[in-house]
């Protein structure tokens, strides 16, 4: 009820843009340039917390794009999912050529959730807000995307905002997991030809994703699992589509091993310092045209 009130009064009433205030347009063109100007870029935070995918973001978290992402997740200006959709779409597209599936299959996206409590307070669930947006525009420009949020927290976590890495690797540690039948909807997309990409508003340590990235990956070890089980012969009764590159934390011997890529990840904000890590790669930045 909450976010409906919001949205509609976003119809009626005076709007400023998000990011800088400007009047009459709730995204001024400098703030939209901010947004995605530059095309999405490979990040990585320092300390890089273990089991962490590759991640891709549209922006840096500073100016008119960290006024945007908080107006958004805060102040429940929630006409900015679209155009911060628009950004996430174009990091999801860069994690997706990541994968080697830039040109077919349908891609995953997989919220990081949020908590219920959080949640409630803000009346809005803004990265599946987000994440929808961005599926909505990856279809329109015809590429085949849709939106799984399997993923639950199963149990409390601290507020992230006073923990730095470590902390916030140890508050997450095994707090996410897939819902049930969760699973069994990875694995039928993922058989199908599908592309797991973990999406977030927010990188900052890294600790999320990774987290995420564990729990989707475990899921997936357990639908392959099962599915060997039952044709009853090893690793030759997994079907094809499951049999990807090594995975890192991927369960070893017996027929998971070795049949797992791990998720790659989208976001649309990371920190400034992440994009300075990746400055001298030749992979750091994806832009129209070529890589910079």
């Amino acid at each position: 009820m909450r976010g409906w009130w919001r949205e509609v009064a976003g119809l009626v009433l005076p709007v400023s843009c998000g990011g800088c205030g400007r009047p009459r347009t709730a995204l001024c063109p400098s703030c939209e340039a901010e947004l995605t100007g530059t095309g999405p870029c490979r990040v990585r935070p320092s300390p890089e917390p273990r089991g962490l995918p590759e991640v891709y973001a549209a922006a840096a978290y500073e100016g008119g794009a960290r006024a945007l992402l908080l107006a958004h997740k805060e102040r429940g200006a929630l006409p900015l999912a679209g155009p911060l959709g628009v950004a996430l779409a174009g990091a999801v597209t860069a994690a997706a050529g990541a994968l080697g599936a830039g040109g077919g299959g349908s891609l995953l996206l997989v919220p990081v959730p949020s908590s219920r409590r959080s949640v409630r307070a803000r009346g809005h669930d803004p990265t599946r807000r987000i994440a929808l947006a961005a599926a909505g525009r990856l279809r329109r420009t015809g590429r085949a995307a849709r939106v799984l949020p399997v993923l639950r927290q199963r149990r409390a976590v601290a507020d992230q905002s006073g923990l730095g890495a470590r902390g916030r690797l140890a508050n997450l540690a095994g707090a996410l997991a897939v819902a049930p039948g969760g699973g069994r909807l990875l694995g039928e997309a993922v058989r199908a030809g599908g592309r797991v990409v973990l999406v977030d508003d927010l990188m900052t340590t890294g600790a999320s994703l990774a987290e995420a990235a564990r729990a989707v990956t475990a899921a997936l070890t357990a639908e392959a699992a099962k599915e060997a089980a039952t044709e009853g012969s090893g690793v030759g009764a997994v079907h094809p589509s499951f049999m990807f590159p090594g995975l890192a934390d991927a369960p070893k011997g017996g027929v998971t091993e070795g049949l797992f890529e791990q998720p790659t990840a989208a976001v649309i904000a990371s920190s400034p310092s992440s994009f300075e890590i990746n400055r001298n790669s030749p992979r750091s930045c994806i832009v129209a045209g070529g890589e910079r």
